[in-house]
């Protein structure tokens, strides 16, 4: 990304309960997807579950990517 990109996302970011909101919504998906990985017989689908998890667990991570970026 740009770091016109990283400073237009601050705004975002260093809003406390937008950003509370956000990482509750990761949890949610998080715990949704760990129920279908444990019950999914496709490897295919097995791959993009993960694929998924791990997008979600960088969302996480949102708040210190986007200020580094931003410098």
């Amino acid at each position: 990304m740009d770091k016109q990109l990283y400073r237009t996302l601050l705004l975002l970011v260093n809003n406390k309960g937008t950003m509370d909101s956000v990482h509750a919504y990761a949890e949610a998906r998080i715990s949704t997807l760990r129920d279908q990985l444990e019950t999914s017989k496709s490897q295919q689908r097995i791959s993009e579950i993960q694929g998924a998890l791990a997008e979600l667990r960088r969302i996480k991570t949102l708040r210190d990517e986007v200020i580094e970026g931003a410098k």
